[in-house]
């Protein structure tokens, strides 16, 4: 979740809505990568969830990230909630999970750097203070009340209209994880081309990371049941966006998307005051019942767009958010999928090649196959196995055609990022599938194995 934003100034003209977006983009030698990823903590002893404050928790985690590694602490209502250095930062999921989002850094050998100095960072306090940290898609053990809220005035105000406006929001919010990554576009065109290709291969993205086949101690019936979970959270702000694929789409469109999506707060002064349910249309009008007689500022905006959930959404960038948390390798992995299909024109036409003929039913029904069947689902002649052999080819090639070199150059390229997703489409195995056999063989069902041989 994201920490308040700063937008700029009072909004005078409607423009400045999409030109807000647009304001993002950049030339291509300026691209950058920021990857994110959530992960679960838990007490080593009881294996249960940490809490927010005392000697094992997630507050004691942060202050010694604070105080032993150099991080700069960021603080709400007098609680330690996050942390910042060097472009990246550290926060709290409603749940108590950790995530880094990371600096935008110009390749994957950079970002794969950054994710293994913080996890190395976060071992060595979290071994000093007895607790661990996992990455999985969903809690596979833990109910809703083990997981207590964390003190953000935004997700208090989120955990009670979730209950109003679909099914699963509070699962999302405490017992869900996952990983994304935030890519450039050059241009409008660049962008309506991105998007367009990030939402018909999010169920790609999906299947190859699925990693949350357990809920409440037992299986769920899903390989990723963090997808299953975004389906009825919330209509109003969730899903595949099918208006992406119409003719004239562009910023505009999405800002008309963004006012149509009913506003959560409004931050003032270091606190969230409810707007939940409101209107920013109404906003700009200087009607909002929540700040009667006032107009929004682009921070608001900027705010309000952090709101929104598809699987794939625009800010002054674009996050990629179709793939469950995970093990350690594949926290590189996904953001080398992406940027071997994004940032390699020859790469993002075939991938648009691949898709532009699909219509939003077959979208649709992609996304829902993932989340149950992972590379087994099969939609129409749409065998996803060999769909995603396809596109991790199409990101390999992409990824030696940027010819981004690492380790002072003995590594000649980002395509041994990719690896893990080579192994899963060679087996037709993902996470998920690994875990279901380990739970229906070796572990005789005991789900407490999976901290001891999966944590970081």
């Amino acid at each position: 979740m994201s920490i308040p934003q700063s937008g700029g100034g009072p909004i005078e003209r409607h423009e400045q809505l999409a030109e807000y977006m647009a304001s993002g983009c950049k030339p291509k030698d300026e691209w950058r990568i920021g990857t994110e990823h959530e992960k679960f903590g838990y007490c080593k002893d009881t294996l249960k969830p940490i809490p927010y404050d005392g000697p094992r928790s997630i507050k004691a985690v942060l202050e010694g990230l604070r105080d032993g590694h150099g991080w700069t602490p960021i603080e709400e209502g007098g609680n330690l909630i996050g942390l910042t250095k060097d472009g990246a930062n550290v926060s709290l999921e409603p749940g108590g999970q950790l995530e880094l989002s990371g600096a935008p850094l110009e390749n994957i050998h950079q970002t794969c750097d950054e994710v293994n100095e913080h996890l190395r960072d976060v071992k060595d306090i979290a071994d000093k203070v007895g607790v661990g940290f996992i990455g999985l898609g969903a809690a596979p053990v833990w109910s809703h009340d083990d997981m207590p809220l964390m003190p953000k005035g935004r997700y208090k105000l989120m955990d009670s209209y979730m209950q109003q406006v679909g099914t699963t929001g509070r699962i999302m919010m405490r017992r869900t994880c996952t990983v994304q990554v935030n890519l450039d576009f050059s241009s409008e065109a660049d962008m309506v081309q991105k998007m367009r290709v990030a939402i018909a291969l999010q169920p790609v993205a999906t299947a190859l990371f699925a990693n949350s086949p357990f809920l409440d101690g037992q299986k769920n019936g899903f390989k990723s049941y963090r997808s299953r979970v975004w389906r009825s959270l919330d209509d109003a702000r969730t899903g595949m966006v099918p208006f992406v694929f119409d003719e004239g789409f562009g910023f505009e469109r999405w800002v008309q998307y963004a006012l149509d999506v009913p506003m959560y707060f409004v931050y003032r002064d270091g606190k969230y005051i409810d707007a939940l349910g409101q209107s920013f249309r109404d906003f700009l009008k200087g009607e909002l019942p929540a700040l009667p007689g006032e107009t929004p500022t682009l921070s608001d905006w900027a705010d309000h767009l952090t709101t929104l959930f598809p699987e794939a959404r625009i800010k002054k960038y674009m996050e990629m958010r179709g793939a469950d948390g995970g093990p350690w390798r594949r926290l590189c992995a996904l953001p080398a999928f992406w940027v071997g299909l994004m940032y390699d024109q020859s790469s993002l036409d075939a991938a648009w090649n691949l898709v532009k003929g699909w219509d939003a039913e077959t979208r649709e029904a992609l996304r829902v196959a993932a989340s149950e069947q992972a590379l087994q689902a099969k939609v129409g002649k749409i065998d996803m196995l060999d769909l995603a052999r396809e596109v991790v080819a199409l990101s390999d090639a992409g990824l030696k055609a940027r010819a981004r070199p690492g380790a002072g150059g003995l590594v000649p390229d980002e395509t041994h990022f990719l690896n893990a997703l080579k192994e899963s489409v060679e087996s037709g195995k993902v996470p998920a599938d690994e875990l279901i056999e380990k739970y229906d063989g070796d572990w005789g069902g005991d789900l407490s194995r999976i901290y001891g041989e999966y944590s970081y």
